[in-house]
């Protein structure tokens, strides 16, 4: 590479580096981002919002109300993409929390989401919305508590995730309330925000809920218990050994590995014996991890 033009590039890699410092520093809606690749994206989404006027951001709400879900979809991708500069738009992508109107991933463009990558399973102009309201930061907190009371249990169920994605420990509270909402997909995103915000506090209530009448949620609050690492919990997952879905005794011989404690060892070492290739798999490495 010629002189000048390594130069120039240190120079613009100096520059982006001042600017990330200076806005996790001094913007308060992105003290809950860490890593160093949540501050780049917060960057270039503060980068890209000076040269962005409010017209364009009027326009993107309008977009919201599209007929055309993908269209929607698209929308609220945008909207994630201005992060603090779409404060405005935080209403409309409330409002929008309830659209399940299935949509191929991919309108979004690659870097949709960057703490989600699954190109398999379709997503919705709610979900994408609920990305959004994340990335503008704490100023979405109290609509999406409120947004959590909704009568419809996609927009329930996206905003509670939302709460857990801010990394916000306020989310705790109402994500402990969906943890007894009528509908599991609900209760899986509660378990879900819990552990990505290591609620302690929570691992009663979610050591109750591996009792859930449903396996998707099961799965997913022995996940959140793991993902805590809290040792109360360690009797409870060995019980989770035995549950008659292989999800749920898959996840509980993770999380008894993520945890450490040796108390599960007889547990998994029975595990190693289950019809399951996958938990005979997961127990063998959970084993692995705790050592003697």
């Amino acid at each position: 590479m010629p002189p000048y033009l390594l130069f120039l590039e240190t120079a613009i890699n100096t520059l982006l580096s001042l600017v990330a410092a200076a806005i996790a520093l001094f913007d308060p809606s992105l003290h809950h981002v860490s890593g160093p690749q949540r501050v780049a994206l917060r960057t270039a989404s503060y980068i890209r919002t000076t040269f962005v006027g409010t017209q364009d951001v009027t326009g993107l709400i309008a977009k919201l109300r599209a007929p055309d879900p993908n269209a929607r979809a698209s929308a609220a991708c945008e909207l994630e993409k201005l992060g603090t500069g779409a404060r405005t738009a935080i209403p409309a992508l409330v409002e929008r929390l309830s659209d399940a109107s299935p949509v191929d991933p991919k309108v979004c463009g690659d870097d949709r989401n960057y703490w989600r990558k699954d190109y398999e399973q379709m997503t919705s102009p709610g979900e994408e919305a609920a990305a959004a309201l994340v990335a503008i930061g704490s100023s979405s907190f109290q609509p999406l508590v409120g947004a959590a009371r909704a009568p419809q249990w996609v927009a329930r169920r996206n905003a509670v995730w939302a709460l857990g994605a801010l990394e916000d420990e306020r989310g705790v509270a109402p994500a402990l309330t969906a943890l007894k909402d009528s509908e599991p997909p609900v209760r899986a995103a509660a378990a879900w925000a819990l552990g990505a915000l290591e609620a302690y506090d929570a691992v009663p209530a979610l050591i109750e809920a591996l009792k859930d009448s449903d396996a998707g949620v099961r799965s997913q609050v022995a996940w959140a218990l793991g993902a805590i690492g809290d040792r109360r919990a360690v009797e409870a997952l060995v019980g989770a050994l035995k549950d008659g879905a292989e999800g749920v005794r898959s996840q509980a011989a993770w999380a008894l590995g993520a945890i450490g404690d040796s108390r599960a060892n007889a547990g998994l070492a029975g595990a190693l014996k289950d019809t399951s290739s996958k938990v005979r798999k997961q127990a063998a490495w959970a084993l692995g991890a705790i050592g003697k």
